[in-house]
């Protein structure tokens, strides 16, 4: 899951001051209006409307004469047509005749796109189009038209930029597509520091700027991956292509332009380049495809290339899965079969005018297509292969309605597909891929955005990720500036193992920040203090050429955290503060971390691919970072898909062989090394190891106590997380004796999974507060899945395998539900809390910009488990999984949760009592000592009409007031004072208050007693309750207040109480105040007792 947080940098061709810079303007093909000054439009590629043509007509391209190049700012292009004139030449001889223009700088951005890598994006005005390289983020080249291009083709409309940013394609509002080739020289740039005097800015940069240590002197004005600095790049006008047919929407890929055209609808494909027989466009019509709806056309277009897979939207709502259509092999040209472009299925049909979808993208990593609709819900589908089986997979939908929102206009997947960000007219949000809502910007507030000028809360016209999801970038409906939200996420999504899965880590484009609230105590561990996280920056001389960061991964015992970028690895010590990276850039280029990293006590392992060759290489924390220093390599022979430590000294490979290794730490010279002890194939079970998130195994305990570790791939019971779905494999034996697995799908839509056998014994095995002989936690056995929506807990995984076992599958065991409204990252066993982050928007006026913060977030498990045995009618297991948590300063607040849910439901449904859970909560609170309290705090926070149901179960109300007096709990017995006087089973003789009050005053508790004396004169106007209960407790009213037990307690006088008025007429004379008591007055004799906060 992915976070905002900070405020974004903002960047824009402007600033606050006009700028001088004055460029030739392009006329896009056209001739110079000082040239000829008449002259007719240049000869264009023209693509007529087809009408009732045959739609494999072939049209003759006619390229006009290559116009002059585009000036760009500061660069010069490097690139040149045979005979024609130099750009310098150029630009002299129409400066004498031309005068130039100013750049329209404050014109709203219509469009951004990036290229595939991310080195560059691109955006347009109406009349500019400015190319801009990501890091460092400055404008690289401007184009902007002249007013002859602009009246002939029209304006701007919208921006296409081909993969590999080596063509960018405007469309315009007159129905052309103007094309510009992008240049750039690998060697060149454009802007370099240089400072002679190496020594004084050393001493200088050292004193100034923290975390700059290490780098040289030319490279200290560089920050997080611009160490390659500014690029040069050439900016030169291509061709014009004028679509008669009107166009829809049009994408560019590596090969060809794909274009939908209005009238007649159809799809039409342009090559960048002819092919063998010179052929560079074909069409088909969307009438002859015989799978589309016949008067349908096509209004957005998406495609993704590891999926090899396209998806249209067409006019009716309708959304469809493509694939570009192979003809067979030696088929005529003219055969009908051969003439087809395109094949699909239509997955999305919509109902109503609600469901038309209106926006579509591809989540590649999980297989999923996530469609917007004009109601503002996306409807997510799962493709699960490429004949039309796109069944629904779920549904997300925006926190606020349609009307607030607005339409939608973006929709995109983070890089890794953990994230969708989705873009409205007024707002912006975020879901996990599975459908937990994230951060939106719904929440903002418009006068303060508007006063700030923060259009980007306010509304998204485009958005697009970089950095592999550090960072994403924004443009406002009508703002010239582009925004760059930086991006913090869970090391989960770059190194799943089990480290980053028990252990909160987040990680920032720029460091890490690690949750160290496992030790605390038990509230301040559940707090939102900023001291719980640990953050430290990467060092700048790794992020400056490794940026960005692409795995973190965090040891066991939370010591010790490495990173791994482009190139290299660094790691870091909690405890100290210190890294430690290569010592020589040669040694962090010569090799990149691919299949993840993970801890083994001081020792990092790390899957490595370095000249072509994979292995894995274990580096010492104690010892520098070197090659040759290495305590051991693993040669493997493909590279690795994951890698995960199981138990205490096991390491499991999982390569894209398809096999799985098992290897061991042994001791060896004083270090450790790996031995291979044995490997399963899964060749037929697993179809394709690059879609495995996550591996985990399960063995015997008789294995692990006594087995012999070259026998535990033979007994081991393997868990998969494929996509989404969590898979889990048992061994069994065939008729000849041979090893088979029994595969079987546990859950769908899987975020992520935690195997409780696996946590790490820093964590798990910690013994409740004084049981050093205490059993292990009744959770242990667990198995917990985060399916987008809540957790659901095996308690006992046990029960799943055996439900697994065999051909014939039973039912799996019912699970435990969890309901959390944040995104859940670690589950503290001891603690019984589930663990997550939320980022907040924070908007001040005394502040001119608005920025997001993490809060902690925390859920109490204990209430949803209880519940879930006493319902199973597992009243063993709830009473010894109660007692292990006991000790917790919060274990009656989970008390009181379990019995308050409880409560309501069964007020509603009036079970019978066989079925009823209330009395099992009620036996079971009754063996802890909380019971009284935990009633009563329910009791007071609940409706009166369901006290009826309440007390159905429970001993009568005098019962519970005599309980407390005889335990001396007398804020407690006091508390049932209200209970009773409510159920008017209050003594008519005053004998409770009178004995209560006599007992707080014996052991002297006065604000006990004052709190009685104020519960006592609420019960009647003239107070006559509280003078009867004073004369019974032998505390005359008739002596001086101050020197008396009713002077203590503020006691009213008895002349004040006879004339009729009550203590606050006493008090107010001017009348302001109420003669009459409030309910809230009689309530306050137990205000003292208040829930522990913090836990939902």
């Amino acid at each position: 899951m992915y976070w905002p947080f900070g405020t974004p940098r903002i960047y824009a061709s402007s600033s606050s001051r006009t700028p001088s810079i004055k460029l030739l303007p392009s006329s896009d093909g056209l001739p110079s209006p000082s040239d000829v000054p008449n002259a007719s439009p240049a000869e264009s590629y023209t693509i007529p409307s087809r009408g009732a043509a045959s739609e494999h007509d072939q049209v003759e391209l006619a390229v006009p004469t290559t116009p002059l190049t585009p000036v760009t700012p500061a660069v010069a292009p490097v690139d040149y047509e045979e005979g024609g004139e130099s750009h310098q030449d150029a630009a002299s001889r129409d400066s004498k005749d031309i005068q130039a223009t100013p750049i329209p700088i404050k014109d709203p951005v219509l469009a951004l796109r990036t290229s595939r890598t991310g080195h560059l994006f691109a955006t347009i005005t109406t009349t500019l189009i400015t190319v801009w390289q990501t890091k460092p983020t400055v404008v690289l080249a401007i184009v902007v038209r002249s007013e002859s291009s602009l009246h002939l083709y029209g304006d701007n409309v919208d921006l296409f930029l081909r993969p590999d940013s080596a063509i960018l394609v405007v469309r315009t509002a007159n129905g052309y597509l103007i094309t510009y080739s992008l240049a750039t020289d690998g060697e060149s740039r454009v802007y370099r520091p240089h400072f002679p005097n190496h020594h004084n800015v050393q001493r200088r940069r050292q004193g100034l700027v923290a975390g700059q240590q290490g780098l040289a002197p030319d490279d200290f004005v560089w920050g997080a991956g611009e160490g390659a600095g500014i690029r040069d790049i050439s900016v030169r006008f291509r061709m014009v292509i004028k679509v008669d047919a009107g166009i829809e929407s049009a994408l560019a890929l590596d090969d060809e332009l794909v274009v939908a055209t209005r009238k007649p609808a159809a799809v039409q494909c342009i090559r960048w380049s002819p092919d063998s027989s010179g052929s560079q466009t074909r069409t088909e019509l969307i009438s002859r495809m015989g799978w589309t709806e016949k008067k349908a056309s096509i209004v957005e277009m998406t495609h993704d290339r590891p999926m090899n897979l396209y998806t249209w939207i067409t006019s009716d709502g309708r959304a469809y899965a493509v694939q570009r259509h192979r003809p067979r092999q030696g088929a005529p040209e003219d055969d009908a079969d051969a003439k087809k472009l395109f094949k699909g299925h239509c997955f999305h049909s919509p109902s109503d005018a609600a469901s038309h979808a209106v926006k579509a993208v591809i989540n590649a990593r999980f297989s999923l297509i996530a469609v917007g609709c004009v109601d503002g819900s996306i409807q997510v589908y799962s493709v699960r292969d490429y004949e039309g089986n796109v069944p629904h997979s779920h549904t997300h939908r925006i926190p606020v309605s349609i009307a607030a929102s607005g339409a939608f206009t973006n929709l995109t997947y983070s890089p890794d597909g953990y994230s969708l960000f989705a873009g409205f007219a007024n707002g912006w949000s975020t879901w996990s891929m599975f459908g937990k809502l994230g951060t939106n910007s719904f929440s903002s507030e418009a006068q303060i955005s508007q006063t700030n000028g923060e259009d980007w809360l306010q509304g998204v016209k485009a958005a697009s990720w970089i950095g592999g999801g550090a960072e994403i970038l924004l443009i406002g409906q009508q703002h010239e500036a582009v925004w760059s939200l930086e991006m913090a996420k869970s090391a989960v999504t770059g190194c799943y193992n089990d480290s980053n899965v028990f252990r909160t880590v987040l990680q920032t484009p720029t460091g890490i920040m690690v949750y160290r609230g496992y030790d605390l105590p038990d509230l301040t561990s559940i707090s939102a203090e900023p001291f719980l996280w640990h953050s430290a920056r990467i060092p700048a001389t790794y992020l400056l050429r490794q940026w960005p960061i692409r795995q973190t991964v965090i040891s066991p015992d939370g010591r010790y955290v490495a990173v791994a970028g482009k190139r290299g690895l660094a790691h870091y010590s909690v405890n100290s503060g210190r890294w430690k990276t290569f010592t020589s850039d040669a040694m962090e280029n010569d090799f990149q971390v691919r299949g993840g990293m993970c801890w083994h006590q001081h020792v990092l392992v790390a899957a490595v691919e370095s000249n072509k060759t994979y292995e894995m290489r274990l580096y010492s924390r104690e010892a520098a970072l070197d090659s040759a220093q290495v305590i051991h390599r693993e040669a493997l022979p493909a590279p690795a898909v994951l890698i995960t430590t199981s138990g205490e000294d096991s390491l499991l490979v999982y390569t894209y062989e398809n096999l799985l290794y098992h290897y061991i730490f042994v001791p060896h010279a004083g270090s450790v090394r790996l031995i291979q002890v044995g490997q399963i194939a899964f060749h037929g079970i697993v179809r394709s190891p690059a879609r495995v998130r996550a591996l985990s195994w399960v063995l015997p305990n008789t294995q692990l106590v006594d087995g012999d570790p070259s026998q535990d791939v033979a007994v081991a019971s393997v868990l998969f997380l494929v996509d989404g779905k969590l898979v889990l494999l048992r061994p069994s034996l065939n008729d000849e004796g041979q090893l088979k697995y029994d595969m079987r799908v546990i859950a769908q839509n899987v975020e992520f999974f935690a195997n409780m056998r696996d946590q790490p014994a820093l964590n798990a095995n910690q013994r409740m507060v004084g049981a050093a002989a205490s059993p292990p936690s009744a959770l242990k056995e667990s198995l917990w899945v985060f399916d987008g929506v809540e957790l659901k807990v095996w308690p006992q995984f046990s029960e799943v395998l055996e439900a697994a076992s065999g051909e014939a599958h039973k039912d799996l065991p019912p699970c435990v539900s969890v309901p959390v409204d944040f995104y859940p990252l670690s589950i503290l066993l001891e603690k019984g809390v589930v663990l997550g982050v939320e980022s907040d928007l924070v908007q001040r006026r005394d502040v001119s910009f608005s920025f997001f913060h993490f809060a902690i977030r925390t859920h109490l498990l204990l209430p949803d488990i209880l519940r879930f045995y006493l319902r199973e009618n597992r009243i063993d297991e709830a009473t010894a999984l109660a007692q292990q948590y006991q000790h917790l300063e919060y274990f009656a607040h989970g008390l009181e949760m379990l019995l308050h849910r409880v409560l309501d439901e069964e007020a509603d449904t009036s079970p019978s009592p066989d079925e009823a859970v209330l009395p099992r909560v009620l036996s079971l609170l009754s063996s802890f000592k909380e019971y009284l309290d935990v009633v009563l705090q329910c009791t007071r926070k609940t409706e009166v009409r369901q006290w009826k149901t309440l007390f159905a179960y429970l001993p009568p109300a005098q019962e519970l007031f005599e309980e407390s007096l005889q335990r001396g709990s007398l804020k407690t017995a006091g508390g049932y004072l209200i209970v009773l006087h409510t159920l008017d089973e209050l003594d008519a003789a005053t004998e409770q208050p009178v004995r209560l009050l006599t007992r707080a005053m014996s052991e002297g508790d006065w604000d006990l007693c004052k709190e009685l004396a104020r519960f006592l004169a609420a019960m009647d106007e003239k107070g006559e309750v509280l003078q009867e209960v004073m004369k019974m407790v032998n505390a005359t009213t008739r002596q001086p207040q101050s020197d008396t037990i009713a002077g203590r307690l503020a006691i009213p006088s008895s002349k004040g109480l006879r004339n009729g008025s009550s203590p606050a007429d006493s008090a107010d004379e001017d009348g302001t105040q109420s003669s009459q008591r409030s309910g809230s007055d009689a309530g306050s004799v137990a205000s003292t007792m208040s829930p522990i906060g913090g836990l939902s």
